[in-house]
């Protein structure tokens, strides 16, 4: 289905109403943290020391001809696959990963090393630096007393070994260079420290500052919903205030009308008739700012389709703001059903208004329909976005008017799009004018067919 609508001739619904949720509507899963993700690297890290800690034993005991106890050192190694398996099934409940999880994680390992280097040397054993890589991991992953707890396990182990274990049967050559054993040793546990270190610790760095950077995202968000309730306060306080000399004022032009010193006289009449109608239209705003934030009677949520809900809303906003030429195309294609209410017009709208003021002469709207998404893209002949408005698209109080409060129409409707999952981007074309572009996902607005067939029954 296509249709394009053009006409000679838009409307001002007011911004800031609070959003209410829609059918289908689900707060962001935020279930890819950096606690799970810096687990998920543990994990990683983990299975390469099962596996090099296999090839080390069996090599030094058959290769080397060392004798060691394989069936305890074994045993080590399985339980550091089981203990793996089992955080792999944690990470499956899709809970949030906390500190005391890493910390147990980092201390299990602390123990398990100290427990294999018992075995095979203790202190003397080359791999002891391998306790440096935890520390490591737990000075980045871990909270401060966790990692001065972890710390102090590490020394005690260490005194452990330092006291009691079970000595390596291996020469300590030093004067044979490269050539010793364990020397060997000592380059090998370097070069292994090292490379862990860095290709894990870049990972996991990469982990924090994504966590950071969403916390700041969400941080900017709260303040700004912060910033929408307050208006709305403003907004729904004032036109209580409105309500009254609104109403006052209605009686006493109706009054008038009826009076015998101006029936007689025509214009008189009709100015007054212009009056009423202002100031019904002044009542229709204030009516609509206390729906919008739940103070007064009606429906909320309305049921309605995709075609029907923006051919009507382009027919309404084009009789109250009439521009002079307006194209609306609708390549939506299979009508469904949607439940709307008045943020989401006054969404549409704020973007239609001010697409108007930057062209008043030409603005074409386009409808179409994109992998499960709704896009409504509004195009105008004006002079474009300057590039500071377009780096803070959204942002409150940047805009190219000039005037106060310039700029919170696209700040709300960017925050009510956000809300139900979509999105509004802008940008200017190549021939001038700008182009905006809301985006919406279906599963926000629509009603599934279930509940559209239970309503028409």
């Amino acid at each position: 289905m296509n249709h394009a609508i053009e006409h000679d001739s838009p409307n001002v619904f007011a911004a800031g109403a609070p959003v209410r949720p829609y059918p289908g509507h689900s707060p962001l899963d935020d279930g890819g943290g950096a606690g799970r993700k810096n687990m998920q690297q543990l994990i990683q890290l983990r299975w390469i020391a099962v596996l090099g800690q296999v090839v080390t034993i069996l090599s030094v005991r058959y290769l080397l001809g060392i004798a060691l106890p394989l069936g305890w050192m074994l045993s080590l190694v399985l339980l550091l696959a089981v203990f793996n398996a089992v955080s792999i099934l944690r990470l499956r409940l899709r809970q949030p990963v906390h500190n005391r999880e890493l910390f147990a994680a980092l201390l299990l390992d602390v123990l398990v090393l100290t427990a294999q280097l018992y075995f095979s040397g203790g202190i003397s054993n080359p791999f002891v630096f391998l306790y440096l890589l935890q520390l490591t991991l737990a000075a980045m992953l871990l909270r401060p007393w966790s990692t001065w707890i972890l710390v102090a396990s590490a020394v005690s182990c260490i005194l452990f070994l330092a006291l009691s274990s079970q000595p390596l049967a291996l020469a300590f050559d030093h004067e044979q260079g490269i050539g010793s054993l364990y020397v060997q040793g000592l380059v090998i546990s370097f070069l292994l420290n090292a490379a862990l270190i860095v290709v894990f610790i870049t990972r996991i760095s990469r982990n924090l500052r994504a966590r950071d950077i969403h916390l700041a995202a969400m941080r900017q968000q709260a303040a700004e919903e912060e910033h929408i309730v307050r208006m709305g306060l403003l907004a729904s306080g004032a036109a209580h205030e409105l309500g009254t000399p609104l109403s006052t004022m209605a009686v006493i032009l109706g009054d008038w009308q009826h009076s015998p010193a101006f029936s007689g006289d025509a214009e008189m009449k009709q100015e007054i008739g212009e009056m009423q109608a202002q100031v019904l239209r002044c009542k229709s705003i204030v009516n609509g700012i206390l729906l919008s934030a739940g103070e007064a009677r009606g429906d909320v949520l309305t049921e309605s389709t995709v075609h029907t809900f923006l051919e009507e809303l382009i027919e309404e906003w084009r009789t109250l703001r009439q521009p002079r030429r307006l194209v609306f195309e609708n390549r939506f294609g299979e009508d469904l059903p949607i439940m709307s209410d008045t943020a989401l017009k006054q969404m549409i709208c704020n973007v239609l208004d001010n697409a108007l003021e930057a062209s008043p002469d030409w603005l074409r709207v386009i409808v179409s329909r994109q992998d499960e998404q709704l896009i409504l893209t509004v195009l105008d002949g004006g002079q474009g976005f300057d590039a500071d408005i377009l780096a803070n698209l959204g942002k409150p109080y940047h805009s190219s008017k000039g005037k106060p409060g310039g700029g919170l129409g696209l700040f709300l409707s960017m925050n009510v799009a956000r809300t139900l999952g979509g999105s509004i981007t802008a940008q200017n074309l190549i021939y001038g004018g700008a182009s905006v572009t809301l985006t919406l996902p279906l599963s926000a607005i629509t009603l599934d067919e279930d509940t559209y067939d239970a309503a028409d029954g």
